[in-house]
C-alpha cells in the first residue's frame, strides 16, 4: 500500500484524533495532503473542527466535574490552569474564541473554563465558533504551503540546469580567487 492510499484511508481519522488534543501539526499536514488531492478540504475542515470541539468539550466537562481533584492529582497542571483562569476572568469571550490558537494552553484552557463560572451553553457556542475559525485557517495554511511549495518546485525544475551551472561557476570563481590569493602570499 502506498502513502497516498494510506492518507486517503486513515487521514480523516488521524485528523480527528489529532484535533482532539493539540492538532495543529496534523492539520497543517492534512491541509498539504488536501492540496495534493489525497483529502477533500471541506471534509477535512469539518472533521478537524468536530475533533477540536469534541476534545475541548471533554476537557471543559473534565474541569467542571473533576477539576479540583484533577489538579490535586496533577500539581504540574495547577500553574497553567491558574494562569488560564486569570485570563478567563478578564476576557472570557475573547479567550474562548482564541484558545485554540494559544499553543501550550490548549488543554489547560478548557479545563480552566470548566472551573470558571462560564455557562456550559455559552462555552458550547463559543467553542463551536472557535473551531469553525480554527479548522479552515490552520488547514488552509497547510493547503497554501503545499501550493507554494509545488509552484516553487515546478519553477526549480524548469531552471535547475541554470542553477547548477551557476553554482559550478561560483565555485570555480571562488576556487580561482582563493588560489590566486594563496599564490600571492
Amino acid at each position: 500500500m502506498n502513502i497516498a492510499a494510506l492518507i486517503a484511508q486513515y487521514g480523516y481519522a488521524a485528523v480527528f484524533l489529532g484535533a482532539l488534543f493539540e492538532g495543529e501539526s496534523v492539520l497543517l499536514l492534512a491541509g498539504y495532503a488536501a492540496h495534493r488531492g489525497y483529502l477533500d478540504f471541506p471534509v477535512l475542515t469539518v472533521v478537524a473542527g468536530v475533533g477540536a470541539m469534541t476534545g475541548d468539550q471533554f476537557f471543559f466537562w473534565l474541569g467542571r466535574r473533576h477539576g479540583q481533584a484533577l489538579l490535586a492529582r496533577r500539581p504540574v497542571w495547577r500553574s497553567k490552569v491558574e494562569y488560564a483562569l486569570e485570563l478567563i476572568q478578564r476576557h472570557p469571550v475573547g479567550i474562548i474564541l482564541v484558545m485554540r490558537f494559544m499553543w501550550g494552553l490548549r488543554i489547560a484552557l478548557p479545563v480552566a473554563v470548566g472551573l470558571s463560572d462560564v455557562a456550559r451553553w455559552r462555552f458550547f457556542w463559543l467553542n463551536l465558533a472557535s473551531a469553525a475559525l480554527w479548522a479552515p485557517l490552520v488547514g488552509g495554511a497547510g493547503y497554501v504551503f503545499g501550493a507554494l511549495l509545488s509552484s516553487h518546485l515546478a519553477v526549480l525544475h524548469q531552471v535547475e540546469h541554470w542553477v547548477m551551472l551557476g553554482l559550478v561557476v561560483v565555485l570555480l570563481a571562488l576556487r580561482g580567487f582563493l588560489h590566486s590569493r594563496h599564490t600571492r602570499s
